[in-house]
């Protein structure tokens, strides 16, 4: 955090300049100004000072600008300087929002010790705003991308760490896999949060209109353009624009693309005026943009300024020990959208669904959720699959974490029934999870305490 400002108001010039001095032998950095409008064009929500105003000034007065500060920042302090008169005003000020006030005429010490404790309450207020965004930053990823799975957690990483940059990301994966979800995370964690995220399925835009949709054009660009229109990327300013399925573009719109991106500046159908652009892109693809390259379906170049950082989403056979706590919660979401109870879902349905193949990955696993909430798939006992490992051993292993996994989640974490279930000793159970990597940590309910599950 930079040095704090203090703004120090008066019309008054030997009291600006005498307050000057005293905040500067003090060893804080002030900017004095003789106008109340001029002084407000520093206070911002972020702004790192504090302000002291004379409360009467021609023009706008300090009760005026403390109440515009106010409607900037309400938790903003300022102190305001009285004459004799004006203390009862004073206080009912300070009922109204101001942080102290002070009669003239005042002691210098007296100012710089108020200005102080005003600093330190300013500063305690913005470091605790960053904290609370840091950490709804945070429980933002978790929501929009549970599970435990190492997979998981390194994307969670990844996000978090690409966040805090204004690098353009490319996200690939299969279908289904959260490619959009992934992007919204990072956009919420990121700076822009506030601000606009854009989502354009580059493979829905009409082909006659896809530069007009992304672009804008001006009155009269192309029969029937009877006035100018915004394009996607200037609704996007100052916020997320997110590319999916990049690789349906054609040739001549990937170089415009790349113009805008390079350049982060558009121009508008019908115009020669550049319109500069203050985005981040995200560019999603099912595709290998690297084996297209090369076969000349789409840009190398404009591949190059995508992947400045590439997020790989995992498959859902990559991360089965996610399986059974994913569909317990997308079954839970479905539930409320149709107003209707969560159903029980026994063991063996989880267990049924961690060794089953899913090749529509988070997609069709929600699309399962979603039924089984309705009561249309209750037993979900067909297309059971494997687990897709190369070996009998493999398929085993796969299995037993499936089905240990899906156990410890239907009973929220408690142990003792697991393992009773099973018909496997207590110790038996803790070498299994420890050799297939389950935590019982990631699957215990609030209420849970004792150390194999039981209530203490």
């Amino acid at each position: 955090m930079s040095d704090p400002t203090v703004l120090f108001v008066d019309d008054e010039a030997d009291l600006r300049e005498v307050a000057r001095q005293t905040l500067d032998l003090a060893g804080l950095k002030a900017a004095v100004f003789a106008d109340a409008e001029e002084a407000l064009s520093h206070v911002s929500r972020n702004f790192e000072g504090i302000l002291v105003t004379d409360i009467r000034m021609a023009g706008m007065d300090g009760l005026t600008l403390m109440s515009r500060c106010l409607e900037i920042d309400p938790a903003f302090p300022i102190i305001l300087v009285t004459g004799h008169g004006d203390v009862d005003l004073a206080v009912q000020s300070m009922r109204d929002g101001a942080y102290d006030f002070m009669e003239k005429p005042y002691e210098p010490a007296r100012l710089v010790e108020t200005i102080r404790r005003a600093l330190d309450k300013r500063r305690l207020t913005l470091e605790n705003r960053a904290l609370r965004r840091e950490v709804g930053r945070r429980d933002a990823i978790e929501v929009r991308l549970g599970g435990r799975s190492p997979a998981m957690i390194a994307i969670r990483q990844q996000i978090r760490a690409v966040a805090e940059t204004e690098a353009d990301v490319l996200i690939t994966g299969a279908t289904g896999t959260g490619k959009e979800v992934a992007a919204r995370a990072l956009h919420r964690a990121s700076a822009r949060a506030e601000a606009p995220f854009v989502a354009i399925n580059c493979a829905a835009l009409p082909r006659d209109m896809i530069e007009s949709e992304l672009f804008g054009h001006e009155a009269g660009a192309f029969p029937g353009a009877q006035r100018a229109r915004y394009g996607r990327f200037e609704h996007a300013r100052g916020g997320t624009i997110f590319l999916d399925e990049i690789d349906s573009l054609e040739m001549g719109v990937q170089a415009k693309l790349l113009h805008a991106i390079q350049n982060r500046e558009i121009t508008r159908l019908g115009s020669n005026e550049m319109i500069p652009l203050d985005v981040r892109f995200i560019a999603a693809s099912k595709r290998d943009l690297e084996t297209a390259a090369a076969e000349g379906a789409f840009r190398s170049d404009l591949l190059y300024r995508l992947n400045v950082v590439t997020i790989r989403m995992p498959p859902l056979s990559d991360r089965r020990e996610d399986i059974p706590k994913l569909f317990l919660q997308l079954v839970d979401e479905a539930a409320g959208r149709y107003k209707r109870p969560t159903p029980d879902i026994p063991g063996a349905v989880l267990s049924t669904l961690a060794a089953r193949s899913w090749p529509g990955n988070v997609r069709e696993l929600r699309n399962a959720a979603e039924r089984f909430a309705l009561g249309l798939d209750p037993d979900l006992a067909g297309n059971t699959g494997t687990a897709g490992a190369e070996t009998l051993a493999g398929r085993v292993a796969e299995f037993e974490k499936g089905l240990l996994a899906a156990a410890i989640a239907a009973e929220g974490g408690r142990l003792r029934p697991v393992y009773e279930s099973l018909g496997l000793s207590r110790k038996a159970l803790y070498e299994k999870m420890q050799r297939h990597g389950l935590a019982r940590e990631d699957f215990l309910e609030a209420d849970d305490d004792g150390p194999d599950g039981s209530k203490t």
